[in-house]
């Protein structure tokens, strides 16, 4: 079998995921954000893939398979074609066609349903697809975390009401929290942005891993849990301030421009200064106000101004379109957008800066002295804040994103005019959901969460083995008749084996056993020949046994089918 192990961590491998993936011989390298499956990264992909059909199918949803070439003109019906951005990777065919690889289905799926869904008689109807996208990242990085190519399970529901899709939302909510509990996997389902999907209401399911590339939130009382970019900020009721407001005063701050210089020189807290930024929001200028010790969520931002793209502007460039001086920028008399976090509208005779170089103000007040354009929850919620639901302590934490569903709404059913009659004879637009699972993404993010110094340790049901028997004896007849014998009772008890019966020495077929991370590990050596014993190791808790020879694939079988069995149990 093709498994190239190797001893040296590559030195473009950054992540733990990647590093094992690459020394365990699963994957190999094409070029930037390209990976050939090995045998191994395969079997353990398909294994994912499995579980995903499995219970997807159990929740009433069929499977088709749809091009990954894509024509340009659905992507211009949905509005996409332009603001989908530079990840869309388009090109022309030989009659100068426009086309592009998919990155997702939502326009193809929606013409599927406008030409084949007349009649309400034929909702709800839910489809998905496994299968290969493209998407053209800037830097792809973390191996299988975040390459150009992946494969990925998509899912589109089609309801007639809202009601409808709801119900079909809650399904496939139940369905990912199925599909990961089979997995083996520590995840949690957390409000999430919609991002350049659309619609109005979604969910990650997030692994928890410390080398998680996106942070949560958590109650620790309740169930409330969020990415950060959708984390609710508990706005504090609002004291009624027995101060006097005081007159706005220019005073010098000659080289301060930072918030806690400022606050130390003109002896306040860094809670009682105005921070202005200046973003670019559809490349038009806009001021945001956030308290001087509080950060802009910049996807809040890009939200409440309904913008395409949104982001942090260089101090030339502010200079440029503004002649603001960075550093010394506020929100009184800015001759730009201005908008606000609600904390802000809180503030009484705070400190901003004069938009003048070298001077600040105070005595600053909203309302009287500057009025935002719009106030909202727009900065990143921290551990000191309180559970929007409850009320309770948060922790952060990280996370890796294996899967997310969005209520659609109408939004693609509306642009491609897929409709269906109503019980009253009436077309209406289809009610849309989308449900995405990142089938090689699931690989590593297992790795990820599931890994010790030696290597992998796999769960059981996303192994590409469940068994691996080591033949330590390969010049010797007998204990290679042995371990022969003992792979094939392992198959025909029904189990997934792999035979190490390489003429190496022990010691590297032991590191390798561990490297790949097989779940059940059982050794035919000395004790066999000495005692007719075999010796079993479990690769999760590093528990070793000896079994009797003659018991051993009874054993092993009835240990592996108990495991998987407790798993589906605790999803049926």
């Amino acid at each position: 079998m093709l498994i190239p192990t190797t001893r040296e961590t590559p030195a473009e491998a950054e992540v733990v995921s990647h590093q094992l993936l690459l020394r365990a011989g699963f994957i190999r390298k094409l070029t930037s954000g390209l990976y050939t499956y090995l045998p191994l990264g395969l079997a353990a992909m398909q294994k994912v893939a499995e579980i995903v059909r499995q219970e997807m199918n159990r929740s009433g949803a069929q499977e088709l398979l749809m091009p990954m070439v894509q024509p340009a003109d659905l992507w211009e019906e949905s509005g996409r074609w332009k603001k989908y951005g530079p990840e869309l990777l388009r090109f022309r065919d030989r009659h100068e066609r426009e086309y592009c690889l998919g990155p997702t289905h939502e326009e193809v799926i929606t013409d599927i349903a406008r030409r084949e869904l007349h009649s309400y008689k034929q909702l709800p109807m839910n489809l998905y697809q496994v299968q290969t996208k493209f998407r053209d990242e800037i830097r792809p990085r973390f191996g299988l975390m975040r390459g150009r190519e992946f494969v990925m399970k998509d899912g589109y529901s089609f309801d007639a009401t809202d009601e409808g899709a709801s119900a079909s939302y809650r399904i496939m909510h139940e369905a990912y929290s199925r599909i990961f509990k089979r997995c083996g996997l520590e995840f949690r389902p957390v409000e999430a942005d919609s991002g350049s999907i659309g619609g109005s209401f979604s969910h990650e399911f997030m692994v928890l891993a410390e080398t998680g590339e996106d942070t949560l939130v958590i109650c620790r009382s309740c169930d409330y849990a969020a990415n950060v970019e959708k984390a609710k900020v508990l706005l504090a009721d609002s004291q009624a301030s027995d101060q006097e407001l005081q007159p706005c005063v220019k005073v010098e701050t000659p080289g301060m421009k930072k918030v806690d210089r400022v606050a130390e020189f003109l002896g306040v807290q860094a809670k009682d200064v105005i921070k202005t930024m200046i973003y670019l929001a559809d490349d038009e200028p806009v001021a945001v106000l956030v308290r001087g010790d509080r950060e802009v969520q910049s996807v809040k931002l890009k939200n409440m101004l309904n913008a395409t793209d949104v982001e942090l502007a260089e101090d030339d460039e502010i200079w440029r379109r503004t002649k603001l001086p960075t550093g010394y920028i506020g929100p009184v008399d800015i001759p730009i957008k201005l908008v606000a976090d609600q904390e802000v509208m809180q503030m009484v005779n705070a400190v901003a800066g004069a938009c003048e170089k070298g001077n600040h103000l105070t005595g600053v007040n909203p309302g009287r002295d500057f009025t935002p354009l719009m106030t909202g929850d727009l900065r990143q919620i921290t551990p000191e804040d309180s559970c929007p639901v409850c009320g309770g302590s948060l922790e952060l934490t990280e996370g890796i994103e294996v899967g997310h569903i969005f209520k659609l709404g109408t939004k693609y059913s509306k642009a491609l005019n897929a409709t269906f009659q109503d019980k009253e004879g009436h077309q209406q637009p289809l009610v849309m959901g989308c449900y995405g699972i990142g089938v090689s993404r699931v690989v590593a993010a297992a790795i990820e969460q599931n890994h010790d110094k030696n290597g992998i340790v796999f769960p059981l049901p996303l192994a590409p083995f469940q068994v691996l028997v080591l033949n330590l004896g390969v010049k010797n007849e007998e204990t290679t008749r042995a371990a022969e014998k003992l792979y094939q009772n392992l198959q025909d008890a029904g189990l997934e084996v792999l035979l190490d019966d390489r003429d190496e020495r022990p010691g590297s077929k032991f590191k390798d056993a561990d490297l790949l991370g097989i779940p059940y590990r059982v050794t035919v050596g000395k004790t066999w020949e000495k005692e007719g014993l075999v010796e079993l190791r479990l690769r999760q808790t590093g528990d070793t046994s000896t079994i009797e020879y003659d018991k051993a694939a009874e054993k092993i079988s009835t240990m592996v089918h108990a495991e998987l069995k407790a798993l589906r149990d605790a999803v049926s």
